[in-house]
């Protein structure tokens, strides 16, 4: 009996963790908070490579494979561009482009 009663509580504290970090849809599970760091990642550093984008205006979030971009951007040019290059990372689903392009005054 007592054999019985360990192994109720081992499943019972695995189902326990398993549901603790579990998605939901505002959270992503730890594959996925893990998946979304590395595209975040690379993201940036593509956008750093790159002679058009000034990565340092550029912010980027992902959230299950659909990376978000925003800040400011001095042109249509540097704003497609930088969408151009997050659809290129691998792994990534979508792109949502928040950029705002500057106007000169």
């Amino acid at each position: 009996m007592l054999n019985v009663f360990r192994s109720l509580v081992v499943v019972m504290a695995l189902g326990g963790t398993a549901i603790g970090c579990a998605q939901t849809s505002t959270r992503e599970s730890t594959g996925e908070y893990i998946d979304s760091a590395t595209i975040t990642t690379k993201v940036k550093a593509a956008l750093v490579q790159d002679e058009t984008t000034k990565a340092r205006q550029i912010s980027v979030e992902t959230f299950r494979d659909v990376v978000q971009l925003s800040g400011f951007v001095d042109s249509a040019t540097e704003k497609a561009r930088a969408e151009q290059i997050a659809r290129g990372v691998e792994g990534v689903r979508a792109v949502r482009n928040d950029l705002i392009v500057r106007t000169r005054q």
